[in-house]
């Protein structure tokens, strides 16, 4: 029968039981991504103090499936602790994973392990989004979003996220746009595995990524390869002197200008749409509208005054 959002029973305060832990059944444990700097510190943590958190999963017969707490199993075995605290969250997976999600803001939860979370529930508990959507107490917009975070990253790249050898912020906010392009995923790809564990800084991983995906095939080459020092320190002197004669805060300014004329096109274009009808929008928009008409003449001067200025002498 599929899960739906009745068949989530109503929360009740989880007794704590002590159970062993070789019992425990891992099968989420790709869901949850790995942090080795913190676990580092948990490791120590625990040492001193055991574990004061009780690890969290479901009951399903015999089976204690663990959803939460993988770095504290993690450090138990490595301390060779026999036994761990745990609280079952329910009798079924759509059950946990559910009130696991539900308190994600608490949990700790980042947006990839929703997105990994919210998948089972969809593929392998056959929820609906709506249903989802309903469970959780979430928009279908919230739903889809995390479940779209999947749809055009390969395997490789997830794996790599999910170990923490690769930052989940850089592939959302660096990388995710090339991969709407064609054979977008593929590269990315590419480019992952050519950088991934070696502890580069999100802004490296930046200027990477440009020279890979737009300074030409010998650069391209060249990173695939792994051989990052010289492309790097490249980027940094070309930065550092402004090769295309900017500064980097004219660079920031020229990218604010572009951001906000497509914007402009952007909102003229969909501003009539007959779709924009409910009352909760029109509220929101009428909101929004009122601050960006009480800026738009100083705006515009603003614009003006750049525009005056680039006029040749």
């Amino acid at each position: 029968m599929r899960p739906g959002p009745m068949n989530i029973p109503l929360e009740a305060s989880p007794a704590q039981n002590d159970v062993e832990l070789a019992y425990l059944d891992l099968r989420y444990d790709s869901c949850r991504m790995k942090a080795a700097a913190f676990e580092a510190r948990l490791l120590g943590a625990i040492a001193e103090r055991g574990i004061e958190e009780p690890l969290e999963g479901v009951e399903v017969g015999e089976k204690k499936i663990l959803l939460n707490g993988f770095k504290r199993y993690r450090c138990a075995r490595k301390l060779r602790l026999g036994v761990v605290p745990f609280v079952s969250m329910g009798e079924d997976a759509a059950t946990g994973i559910v009130r696991l999600l539900k308190h994600s803001n608490v949990q700790g939860l980042k947006i990839m392990e929703q997105a990994a979370f919210i998948d089972e529930l969809k593929s392998a508990c056959n929820m609906t989004v709506a249903q989802i959507a309903e469970a959780l107490s979430r928009s279908k917009a919230w739903v889809s979003l995390r479940l779209g975070l999947f749809s055009q990253m390969s395997a490789a790249v997830r794996q790599k996220l999910f170990a923490g050898d690769f930052p989940a912020r850089s592939y959302l906010y660096t990388l995710r746009p090339f991969t709407r392009v064609n054979g977008g995923a593929k590269a990315v790809e590419e480019f992952v595995t050519a950088v991934s564990g070696k502890d580069l800084s999100g802004r490296e991983i930046e200027r990477l990524a440009q020279g890979f995906f737009h300074g030409g095939e010998a650069l391209r080459a060249e990173i695939a390869r792994g051989n990052l020092a010289l492309p790097l320190e490249r980027m940094k002197l070309e930065s550092a002197n402004g090769a295309d004669g900017c500064s980097e805060f004219e660079r920031g300014m020229l990218r604010d200008l572009e951001v906000a004329g497509k914007a402009m096109l952007r909102v003229r274009a969909k501003s009539d749409d007959a779709r924009l009808a409910c009352g909760p929008f029109r509220a929101q928009a009428h909101l929004l509208t009122a601050g960006i008409l009480s800026r738009a003449s100083e705006f515009v001067a603003a614009v003006r005054r750049l525009h005056d200025r680039g006029r040749p002498a």
